[in-house]
This record gives structure tokens, sequence and C-alpha cells, in this order.
């Protein structure tokens, strides 16, 4: 698998570097054929080895859930990718003996949810902790386990039903009350905490036909090592990895913006009524921005790019 393969699509591709450079969470909206699965698998190509200590507890957790097969010490980053039918217990973790869920099993890696709005949404609201903590806590009436989860969350579905809403080439035939019913399945705080939203189209054909190959995972893969670097040392007296991982006095101590992106932000803020979440998480997505810049100072073009990829979700 690789980058160069996916021919067009260079807004979620661009999407889908930033996501990976600073730990954010993405969603993204399109119709079928559009190429979202395809787009979230390939996302592991461009990110950075595990270190040692990552490496260390990945191989733990695997060892607890008995899927540590041949004693070696694992290295690739988990890219886990339940079904829509699976269990609340199956994805934070659980049963009569606790076992580690989907959101751990996916630690230090991707955890990859299609079809998003086909889960139950009592299955999605659980994830709500483990995205804002890292961490999943499970309580038992013997015991109470708390188990690591630090994924990040890739997420991909349809715009409604049909899957069609504003496809040039296919009409929607769905109702204005089935697209509302669809929508609503995702609650509003779990979409609060998706850092990025990206529409998905089909390529059209000159795009499918052009012999000129995209970009390698490996020369987006630089990019994104250079931008977690520069976020590793700058956050090292925290203990954090990556922009996504920061906290408001993080944000405060670390983002330092232009006056016209202060402007841009408060404008955009009280015109959107946004919450401190989505406030917090544009300066974030501007900071990593930044970072694949390469410059210290957010500037006003980091925020409109960060603002522009906010909540997506289509209605009608």
């Amino acid at each position: 698998m690789d980058f160069s393969e996916v021919q067009g699509q260079l807004n979620a591709k661009r999407a889908i570097e930033i996501a990976a450079a600073g730990g954010h969470n993405l969603l993204m909206t399109g119709p079928p054929g559009a190429g979202k699965t395809m787009l979230a698998r390939r996302i592991i190509t461009i990110l950075p080895a595990m270190n040692k200590e990552e490496a260390l507890e990945v191989t733990k957790i695997y060892s607890v859930a008995g899927l540590f097969k041949n004693n070696k010490l694992i290295r690739e980053r988990p890219f886990r990718s339940p079904h829509h039918t699976i269990s609340m217990a199956g994805l934070i973790g659980g049963g009569t003996i606790p076992r580690p869920g989907e959101v751990t099993l996916a630690h230090h890696g991707v955890l990859f949810l299609d079809e998003l709005p086909e889960f139950p949404r009592s299955v999605l609201e659980v994830l709500r902790q483990p995205m804002e903590d890292g961490v999943v806590h499970i309580a038992r009436v013997s015991a109470s386990f708390s188990y690591p989860a630090n994924f990040m969350l890739i997420a991909a579905m349809n715009p409604c039903p049909c899957g069609y809403l504003g496809d040039p080439d296919h009409p929607c035939c769905c109702t204005d009350g089935e697209i509302r019913r669809y929508s609503r399945k995702i609650s509003g705080p779990l979409l609060d905490r998706i850092d990025l939203h990206v529409s998905v189209s089909r390529p059209n054909y000159q795009e499918l036909s052009n012999t000129v190959k995209g970009e390698s995972s490996n020369t987006i893969a630089e990019r994104v090592t250079v931008a977690r670097t520069i976020q590793r040392e700058r956050l090292a007296n925290w203990s954090m990895q990556n922009n996504a991982q920061m906290g408001h006095r993080q944000i405060k101590e670390t983002c330092q913006l232009t006056r016209e992106s202060q402007n841009i932000l408060r404008e955009v803020f009280e015109k959107l009524h946004l919450s401190a979440r989505s406030y917090d998480r544009i300066i974030k997505v501007s900071r990593t921005i930044a970072d694949l810049a390469g410059v210290s100072t957010i500037e006003s073009e980091h925020v409109v790019e960060a603002i522009s990829y906010r909540n997506r979700i289509p209605r009608r």
C-alpha cells in the first residue's frame, strides 16, 4: 500500500497528512466508491515508527489480549478496524475476565471505524472518554481496571442513507427526515472531539486516467516525521508526543498566534458559537499546520485552513 497509488483526492490527502502529523482524529464523508476506506488504510504508511517504549507497551497489550504470537517485539503501529456490529465490551474492553477492547488494541496506532453511523449510538458514545483522556476505565463489582487507549480515530461515512447527497452524478433519494435521522446517529459531543472533517468525492476521469503518480508514502512520511519531532521537542517538559495530546495549559504556552490569526479566530468563535473544546482543537490543528510549514508562529492561513476542517456533515 502506498499513497502514490491514490489518484486525485488532494484535499483528503492533505487532511490525512495533517492528522498523521499531529495525531488528530479525522472523519471522511463521501459517496460510495469515493475511496474513503482506501485512504484510511494508507495512513499507517505515513506514521512515524514506534519508539522502543511504545513498542513495549503495544506488545504487552497484545500479550494480555492473547494476540501475541511470534514472541517478537511488535514494531508496527496497530491498525484496528472493527465491524459495526461490535459490542460495547468488544470496543472498550471487559468480559468476565476483563480483556482489552479495540480502543486499547489501537493504542499508539489507528482505530478505523468505517460506516460510522451504522455503529449503535450507545457504542459510539463510550468513545468520548478515551478520546479525551487516552485511557479507558472498566468498572466491575469486584474491581476496576484501566487500560491505555491513546489512539487516532479515523472514521468514514456516507453523507446520507443512500450515499449520494450532494453528488453531482447521482440524485439523492432520501427524504429530509431520513437525512436528519441519519446525521443524528452521531452525537454533537462525539463530533466535537473529531479535529478534522473532510469531504471525499469520487475521482473524475481525468484524475483516474492520469499516468503521473502522486506523492509516495515515504515523501509524505518525511514531512510527518519532521513535524512530529518538532512537537516532541516542544512538549518534552510535559512528556507529550504530539499536538493532539495538548491541554489548555500547553496550548497557552506553546501556540503563539499573530494578531491577524487571533482576529480571525475571535470572529469565527463568536459567529459559529464554538465550544471551548472546538476552540482548543482549532488551535491544535493550526499548530500542526504551522509545524508542517516549519514556522514557529501560527499565521492566519494556518488558522483559516484549520477552521475549514470543522464539522462538515451534510444537512438538507
